[in-house]
Protein backbone atom coordinates (compact mmCIF):
# COMPACT_ATOMS: atom_id res chain seq x y z
CA UNK A 1 0.00 0.00 0.00
CA UNK A 2 2.64 2.30 0.90
CA UNK A 3 4.54 1.73 -2.81
CA UNK A 4 1.52 2.58 -4.23
CA UNK A 5 0.76 6.14 -2.86
CA UNK A 6 4.28 6.43 -3.00
CA UNK A 7 4.16 6.27 -7.07
CA UNK A 8 0.94 8.30 -7.11
CA UNK A 9 2.94 11.28 -5.35
CA UNK A 10 5.66 10.77 -7.70
CA UNK A 11 3.14 10.75 -10.36
CA UNK A 12 1.10 14.02 -9.22
CA UNK A 13 4.45 15.73 -8.41
CA UNK A 14 5.61 15.04 -12.17
CA UNK A 15 2.54 16.27 -13.50
CA UNK A 16 2.26 19.39 -11.35
CA UNK A 17 6.37 19.97 -12.29
CA UNK A 18 4.96 20.11 -16.19
CA UNK A 19 1.85 21.91 -15.28
CA UNK A 20 4.23 24.88 -13.41
CA UNK A 21 6.82 24.22 -16.75
CA UNK A 22 4.26 25.03 -19.61
CA UNK A 23 3.19 28.01 -17.83
CA UNK A 24 6.50 29.87 -17.27
CA UNK A 25 7.07 29.16 -21.19
CA UNK A 26 3.52 30.28 -22.26
CA UNK A 27 3.99 33.19 -20.02
CA UNK A 28 7.44 33.98 -22.05
CA UNK A 29 5.60 33.47 -25.29
CA UNK A 30 3.46 36.38 -25.00
CA UNK A 31 6.37 38.73 -22.99
CA UNK A 32 8.78 38.14 -26.07
CA UNK A 33 7.87 36.14 -28.43
CA UNK A 34 4.92 37.36 -30.18
CA UNK A 35 6.14 40.96 -30.61
CA UNK A 36 3.14 42.74 -32.21
CA UNK A 37 0.42 44.32 -30.48
CA UNK A 38 -2.54 42.61 -29.03
CA UNK A 39 -5.48 42.51 -31.77
CA UNK A 40 -7.22 45.97 -32.07
CA UNK A 41 -4.44 48.20 -31.19
CA UNK A 42 -4.14 49.90 -34.02
CA UNK A 43 -0.61 50.99 -34.68
CA UNK A 44 2.23 52.75 -32.88
CA UNK A 45 1.49 54.93 -30.47
CA UNK A 46 1.48 58.59 -31.50
CA UNK A 47 4.59 60.51 -31.97
CA UNK A 48 6.17 56.98 -33.13
CA UNK A 49 7.60 56.84 -36.68
CA UNK A 50 9.33 58.93 -39.33
CA UNK A 51 7.56 62.16 -39.08
CA UNK A 52 8.57 62.36 -35.48
CA UNK A 53 12.01 61.57 -35.95
CA UNK A 54 12.00 64.73 -38.42
CA UNK A 55 10.08 66.56 -36.20
CA UNK A 56 12.06 66.02 -33.02
CA UNK A 57 16.06 65.99 -35.41
CA UNK A 58 16.94 69.38 -33.34
CA UNK A 59 15.95 68.67 -30.32
CA UNK A 60 18.24 65.23 -30.24
CA UNK A 61 20.82 66.43 -31.98
CA UNK A 62 20.96 69.03 -29.77
CA UNK A 63 20.85 71.74 -32.34
CA UNK A 64 22.96 70.63 -34.99
CA UNK A 65 20.61 69.35 -37.36
CA UNK A 66 19.29 73.05 -37.53
CA UNK A 67 22.52 74.51 -37.87
CA UNK A 68 23.14 72.03 -40.95
CA UNK A 69 20.32 73.05 -42.98
CA UNK A 70 21.10 76.76 -41.85
CA UNK A 71 24.56 76.79 -43.29
CA UNK A 72 23.81 75.40 -46.48
CA UNK A 73 23.57 78.83 -47.91
CA UNK A 74 26.79 79.68 -46.06
CA UNK A 75 29.08 77.00 -47.09
CA UNK A 76 27.77 78.08 -50.67
CA UNK A 77 29.11 81.18 -50.55
CA UNK A 78 24.96 82.33 -50.42
CA UNK A 79 24.14 80.27 -54.20
CA UNK A 80 21.51 78.48 -52.28
CA UNK A 81 19.94 81.46 -51.49
CA UNK A 82 20.63 82.91 -54.93
CA UNK A 83 19.38 80.23 -57.03
CA UNK A 84 16.27 80.35 -54.93
CA UNK A 85 15.69 83.99 -55.55
CA UNK A 86 16.47 83.66 -59.31
CA UNK A 87 13.96 81.00 -59.79
CA UNK A 88 11.22 82.70 -57.88
CA UNK A 89 12.30 86.18 -60.08
CA UNK A 90 11.67 83.46 -63.12
CA UNK A 91 8.52 82.34 -62.33
CA UNK A 92 7.37 85.60 -61.64
CA UNK A 93 8.46 87.33 -64.70
CA UNK A 94 7.26 84.63 -66.41
CA UNK A 95 3.47 84.80 -65.13
CA UNK A 96 3.52 88.48 -66.30
CA UNK A 97 4.86 87.60 -69.85
CA UNK A 98 1.59 84.98 -69.70
CA UNK A 99 -0.89 88.19 -68.61
CA UNK A 100 0.60 90.77 -71.17
CA UNK A 101 -0.22 87.83 -73.71
CA UNK A 102 -3.33 87.30 -72.73
CA UNK A 103 -3.98 90.86 -72.06
CA UNK A 104 -2.91 92.38 -75.59
CA UNK A 105 -3.79 88.39 -77.49
CA UNK A 106 -2.84 90.35 -80.51
CA UNK A 107 0.38 91.29 -80.11
CA UNK A 108 1.90 88.70 -81.20
CA UNK A 109 0.69 89.11 -84.59
CA UNK A 110 0.71 92.97 -84.80
CA UNK A 111 4.83 92.51 -84.06
CA UNK A 112 4.48 89.61 -87.16
CA UNK A 113 5.02 86.84 -84.57
CA UNK A 114 3.31 84.34 -82.47
CA UNK A 115 2.64 84.08 -78.98
CA UNK A 116 4.25 80.85 -78.63
CA UNK A 117 7.59 82.12 -80.41
CA UNK A 118 7.14 85.24 -77.42
CA UNK A 119 6.42 83.30 -74.74
CA UNK A 120 9.69 80.50 -75.80
CA UNK A 121 11.97 82.94 -76.80
CA UNK A 122 11.42 84.62 -73.14
CA UNK A 123 11.49 81.74 -71.07
CA UNK A 124 15.26 80.47 -72.57
CA UNK A 125 15.72 84.57 -72.13
CA UNK A 126 14.83 84.37 -68.37
CA UNK A 127 17.31 81.15 -68.23
CA UNK A 128 20.02 83.69 -68.84
CA UNK A 129 18.75 86.81 -67.48
CA UNK A 130 16.37 86.36 -64.56
CA UNK A 131 15.49 90.03 -63.89
CA UNK A 132 14.51 90.07 -67.84
CA UNK A 133 11.34 91.91 -68.35
CA UNK A 134 9.39 90.72 -71.36
CA UNK A 135 9.21 94.49 -72.29
CA UNK A 136 12.46 94.64 -73.10
CA UNK A 137 12.63 91.33 -74.51
CA UNK A 138 9.80 92.37 -77.11
CA UNK A 139 11.77 95.65 -77.46
CA UNK A 140 14.96 93.53 -78.55
CA UNK A 141 13.25 90.81 -81.05
CA UNK A 142 12.05 94.00 -82.87
CA UNK A 143 15.16 96.02 -82.53
CA UNK A 144 17.25 92.75 -83.93
CA UNK A 145 14.54 92.65 -86.98
CA UNK A 146 14.64 96.51 -87.72
CA UNK A 147 18.08 96.84 -87.67
CA UNK A 148 20.08 93.91 -88.59
CA UNK A 149 20.18 95.03 -92.20
CA UNK A 150 21.78 98.09 -91.72
CA UNK A 151 23.91 96.73 -88.67
CA UNK A 152 24.59 93.18 -89.02
CA UNK A 153 26.13 92.94 -84.97
CA UNK A 154 22.79 93.81 -84.38
CA UNK A 155 20.88 90.56 -83.72
CA UNK A 156 18.01 90.01 -81.05
CA UNK A 157 20.46 87.67 -78.96
CA UNK A 158 23.13 89.80 -79.17
CA UNK A 159 21.01 93.13 -77.34
CA UNK A 160 19.75 90.08 -74.78
CA UNK A 161 23.51 89.44 -73.98
CA UNK A 162 24.01 93.33 -73.37
CA UNK A 163 21.06 93.83 -71.33
CA UNK A 164 22.21 90.80 -69.27
CA UNK A 165 25.28 92.45 -68.40
CA UNK A 166 24.08 95.73 -66.99
CA UNK A 167 24.09 97.61 -69.67
CA UNK A 168 20.43 99.32 -71.66
CA UNK A 169 19.31 98.87 -74.77
CA UNK A 170 20.77 102.00 -75.77
CA UNK A 171 24.34 101.46 -74.48
CA UNK A 172 24.07 98.18 -75.76
CA UNK A 173 23.20 99.40 -79.60
CA UNK A 174 25.79 101.65 -79.43
CA UNK A 175 28.58 98.76 -78.30
CA UNK A 176 27.02 96.96 -81.03
CA UNK A 177 27.62 100.30 -83.68
CA UNK A 178 24.67 101.75 -83.94
CA UNK A 179 25.43 105.61 -83.69
CA UNK A 180 23.72 107.27 -80.56
CA UNK A 181 20.95 109.29 -83.09
CA UNK A 182 20.23 106.09 -84.68
CA UNK A 183 19.98 104.11 -81.51
CA UNK A 184 17.72 106.71 -80.09
CA UNK A 185 15.37 106.99 -83.09
CA UNK A 186 15.41 103.18 -83.29
CA UNK A 187 14.38 102.41 -79.75
CA UNK A 188 11.61 105.15 -80.44
CA UNK A 189 9.94 103.32 -83.56
CA UNK A 190 10.03 99.84 -81.63
CA UNK A 191 8.76 101.54 -78.62
CA UNK A 192 5.62 103.07 -80.72
CA UNK A 193 5.29 99.79 -82.44
CA UNK A 194 4.76 98.01 -79.12
CA UNK A 195 2.34 100.86 -77.95
CA UNK A 196 0.65 100.16 -80.80
CA UNK A 197 0.07 96.55 -81.02
CA UNK A 198 -1.08 96.80 -77.11
CA UNK A 199 -3.93 98.55 -78.05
Amino acid sequence: MNGKIKSLAIILFAFACLLGLETAVCAQGRGRGQGGPPPGAGGPPSGVGVSRGIGTSSDRSNGRADVGRSTASDRSDGRSDAGLERAALQRENSAQANKDLRDHPDLPARLHTTANNLRDGYQSALLVNPNLKFGQYVAATRLGANLHGRYPNVTTNAILAGLANGNSIGRTLQKLGVGKDDAKQAEKIVDREIKDARR
